[in-house]
């Protein structure tokens, strides 16, 4: 392969990368404002804490994959990513269930993280058979 098709996957895959934090970050927010419709209740409490807790952990360990020092970091950070999206789906199961909140107001947020779940499950999956 030629260099320049090689430098031009290589920024390809960068652009993705950077876009993918964007959506990761967004999510992050978007879990933090959707917390604050849960009930101020103990129950409400809980699924909050875990929510943003998982939700906005996805991003910042994607982050620091994009910024990994080797491949078994890059996939032992995807793989937290992939564990964290698959928790925020679980409280937002949780929270729709329990009827602490609307799916309505769930809806995008819940599809995004499945979308996010699947990314990186990928993702994980890809770089396992890589090495």
């Amino acid at each position: 392969m030629s260099k320049i098709i090689l430098d031009s996957k290589r920024v390809n895959r960068k652009e993705k990368g950077k876009e993918l934090e964007r959506r990761t970050r967004q999510f992050a927010i978007q879990i933090i404002e959707l917390s604050s419709k849960l009930p101020n209740t103990e129950a409400g409490r809980v699924v909050k804490y875990q929510m943003v807790k998982a939700g906005t952990s996805i991003g910042a360990n994607y982050r620091e994959a994009n910024r990994s020092v080797s491949k078994a970091d890059f996939r032992n950070k995807i793989g937290i990513c992939m564990k964290e999206a698959s928790e925020t789906e679980y409280w937002l199961e949780v929270a729709i269930e329990a009827d602490m909140l609307l799916w309505a107001h769930v809806k995008s947020i819940y599809e995004e993280c499945k979308e996010l779940l699947a990314i990186f499950t990928s993702s994980y999956y890809t770089s396992k058979k890589a090495t």
